[in-house]
């Protein structure tokens, strides 16, 4: 079993910046891809963020050239720098953790970011 939990939510001002980190714990020899996932009221579940164990990373559209994703591989900790931040980026921030070898995800507990205009 992974256990993953964020930090770094909270409410900020629309063009502000947040940055959110996630720490696994557990049986994490096996994670290779690590991320950021969204969702807001009444939407689904969307990508923010995806990096691999050769930190090679994938943003959704809609975040792209706003927020990095970053890894530090010796600590299993991730980060999402978020800039320029929009009131449509409001939603629960979920940290993801995939294993390489039986492709299972792992779900952090969320964390609200709220930007206000």
């Amino acid at each position: 079993q992974v256990q993953l939990v964020e930090s770094g939510g909270g409410l900020v001002q629309a063009g502000g910046s947040l940055r959110l980190s996630c720490v696994a714990s557990g049986s994490i020899g096996g994670i290779s891809t690590m991320g950021w996932y969204r969702q807001a009221p009444g939407k689904q579940r969307e990508l923010v963020a995806l990096i691999t164990v050769g930190s090679s990373a994938t943003y959704g559209a809609s975040v792209k050239g706003r927020f990095t994703i970053s890894r530090d591989n010796a600590k299993y900790t991730w980060h999402l720098q978020m800039n320029s931040l929009k009131p449509d980026d409001t939603a629960v921030y979920f940290c993801y953790a995939q294993e390489i070898q039986t492709s299972r995800g792992y779900w952090g507990q969320g964390t609200q970011v709220t930007v206000s205009t």
